[in-house]
């Protein structure tokens, strides 16, 4: 907390003592010795609106820079994303690397840029050229632990958990992450250096948010006060933030997303292990379960950069393109706001490499694939239903089905998710609803019975 040394009258000191707070001692000093670079950004979508692009910028181009990202953001834009997350930015420690080039969330300095990826100036005219192209650009965060060499680790080393036995700084407990070392959340003036280090990448460059990585480990009264301090920073700007956890706390925390973790396994074992596409439903019911007042306010995928190398690309997963588009589609449409990884709109069949560059051959671009993404993101874009409507679940075994309703406009998604064809009945009450195909406008005539070929889908609208 600052002394007030300056305040000259002993009751206003005396009340600005009593007004003080636990959570004061949370929050960071004022940043006064910032000043905020650029504009505010005046397209900043609603949280329901968007769409979220993820950049591994090691891979996404040649020169795996930031300058390699804006020479791109004609793509994304056409893709029809408004929010680029770039994973971090930051230098990357050395000290017990994880191989490669290191893990990029093993942060050495919190407020530098990696030089690998460029400067400071390289970040601000990324942003800027993303505002001017009507895209928020947020941050991946990493508050949870550090390097082994970021300077805290000398200059503060009760900022850390020890082993209560040898004294030593520990690694993230029940984890094998040996290039990282666990922060102490019982250490105010840590918690204060942290909130102070996200506030100067909203002063200095600009961004509009961040995704907050392994969210769930860390302590909710810590998320309150972060969030509550980089949000007042914009006064006439919103700011995006996505926890990469599950818990409902992080809505209380002041999030406005989390990710759909369940939801993303219970679609690998459709496709996998042969699950009905009912689990789908379930795996839906039982994420919303755990949110507060049904908003949609889920994170899903059908790739992001940890299963993409650990797991497979979307290809490998969802049984080729048409697979994949199968399931994208649901996923996409399903009470959630879609996350795309970088190259999976253009069916990339390649893993990307988080530790090491491998840089992503744009010339693979497959165009059919690349078409359907974006006919399929520009129709939830125009759908008040898909974004914000109710939910109604209609799946058989081979079938994802469901309706998104409001007062005016109903949509029904049906998808194959198999590499057969399926007989699909059509519930009693929809057979007399007048669909048409969303993305044609074609009338669509009236049947108790829709066959669908393998991995096909139909979006219909009334």
């Amino acid at each position: 907390m600052k002394l007030y040394s300056k305040i000259i009258f002993l009751s206003l000191t005396l009340s600005i003592l009593i007004s003080c707070s636990a959570s004061d001692n949370n929050a960071t000093s004022n940043p006064s010795n910032y000043e905020q670079y650029g504009e505010s950004f005046t397209a900043m979508p609603k949280s329901e609106d968007a769409i979220i692009y993820q950049v591994n910028i090691r891979a996404f181009s040649q020169q795996g820079t930031l300058n390699g990202v804006k020479a791109k953001l004609n793509d994304i834009k056409d893709l029809g994303a408004n929010v680029i997350y770039l994973m971090p930015i930051y230098p990357v420690g050395t000290l017990n690397s994880a191989g490669g080039l290191g893990s990029p969330y093993a942060v050495k300095d919190y407020k530098a840029v990696n030089p690998d990826f460029g400067t400071l100036e390289d970040l601000r005219s990324l942003v800027t050229e993303a505002h001017n192209m009507g895209m928020a650009v947020v941050l991946d965060w990493v508050a949870n632990h550090t390097a082994w060499d970021n300077a805290w680790i000398t200059e503060h080393p009760d900022w850390y958990q020890h082993d209560p036995e040898s004294g030593a700084i520990i690694i993230p407990p029940g984890t094998n992450y040996n290039d990282v070392a666990q922060l102490n959340f019982d250490n105010n003036d840590m918690r204060a250096a942290m909130i102070d280090a996200m506030s100067y990448w909203v002063y200095n460059a600009n961004i509009d948010g961040f995704r907050c990585d392994y969210a769930d480990a860390v302590p909710q009264s810590f998320w309150t006060d972060a969030i509550a301090t980089v949000r007042a920073i914009k006064k006439d700007q919103s700011l995006l933030m996505l926890a990469e956890g599950s818990r409902v706390h992080h809505f209380y925390e002041g999030f406005d997303y989390t990710f759909g973790f369940g939801y993303f396994d219970a679609l690998k074992k459709v496709y996998s292990e042969n699950k009905p596409a009912t689990t789908l439903q379930d795996a839906n019911a039982s994420e919303y379960a755990n949110n507060y007042n049904n908003a949609y306010k889920i994170v899903r995928y059908t790739s992001n950069h940890d299963v993409n190398l650990s797991d497979g690309t979307p290809i490998e997963l969802f049984h080729g393109t048409k697979g994949s588009v199968a399931a994208f589609v649901v996923a996409a449409y399903m009470q959630s706001v879609p996350m795309i990884y970088n190259a999976q709109e253009i069916g990339y069949a390649s893993r990307l490499g988080v530790f090491t560059r491998t840089p992503i051959d744009w010339n693979m671009a497959d165009a059919t694939v690349l078409a359907e993404y974006k006919k399929i993101i520009a129709f939830r874009k125009s759908s008040n239903a898909i974004k914000t409507g109710t939910y109604k679940g209609f799946s058989a075994a081979n079938v994802s089905a469901f309706t998104m309703e409001t007062a005016t406009e109903k949509v029904m998604v049906i998808s194959n998710m198999t590499n057969t064809t399926a007989n699909y009945i059509m519930p009693a009450s929809l057979t007399t609803t007048a669909w048409k195909d969303a993305f044609t406008d074609v009338a669509m005539p009236a049947t108790n019975e829709i066959i669908l070929m393998p991995y096909q889908y139909l979006v219909l609208k009334n």
